[in-house]
């Protein structure tokens, strides 16, 4: 695939007003990147209007859908041949998705996946991701590092085969086990990216109570 094929980058946002304009700024800096939608997830904190301010297109949900359904209505949208799906928060790190494309603009993969350097003390116990691990590699007989990145890059026909996206905090594992199914490349990509981290605290464990259910359920829903 050649190297000067465009992009889309398509960042769903919920109240993210700390981040979501140096995010978009960065995104911009990619090389190839001709479109940066923003699907504003019905924020109450002007994420919408800052993230317009840095250039980006925005949409606007007028009630909160969750992210894939967020991802499902930028989706409608996107123009470019290859597509990153960015979470918003990433500040300046968005631009490390470049490495993201480098696999699919050399032919080598249809699919790649961020995987974000160890921070020491951050995260839970490794419960979701634990889950989400073994339910893909039950039902799509592979083995993935990072199930829950939502930094990814997909050629367009890979993108129409893993749509729509499921809800809830499940969209990344149906996304792959969809792509497995579908015989595409998948690739893990390190790069060095950081964003919000969950704490170990009862906020944050309740957050993941609720990650694991959803993503379970996701798995019965791909069985």
């Amino acid at each position: 695939m050649a190297k000067d094929k465009s992009v889309s980058v398509l960042i769903p946002a919920f109240n993210e007003a700390q981040f979501i304009a140096e995010t978009v700024r960065a995104a911009r800096q990619i090389p190839g990147v001709k479109q940066v939608v923003v699907v504003n997830d019905a924020s109450t904190d002007g994420t919408a209007q800052l993230a317009a301010a840095a250039g980006a297109q925005v949409i606007d949900l007028p009630v909160n859908a969750g992210k894939g359904n967020a991802l499902n209505a930028g989706c409608r949208t996107l123009q470019g041949e290859l597509v990153l799906l960015l979470d918003g928060d990433l500040g300046a790190t968005a631009v490390e998705a470049a490495r993201l494309l480098t696999p699919l603009q050399q032919g080598q993969a249809d699919l790649s996946i961020a995987v974000f350097p160890a921070v020491a003390g951050s995260g839970g116990f490794g419960l979701v991701k634990g889950l989400a691990r073994l339910g893909i590699k039950a039902l799509a007989g592979i083995e993935v590092q990072a199930p829950l990145s939502g930094q990814r890059a997909l050629t367009r026909p890979a993108l129409q085969c893993v749509l729509p996206f499921a809800s809830g905090y499940g969209v990344e594992v149906a996304m792959t086990i969809k792509a497995a199914r579908c015989g595409l490349r998948i690739i893990e990509v390190p790069v060095q990216m950081h964003h919000r981290y969950t704490g170990r605290d009862l906020k944050g464990f309740l957050h993941r109570g609720k990650q694991f259910l959803q993503v379970a359920r996701t798995l019965v829903n791909c069985r």
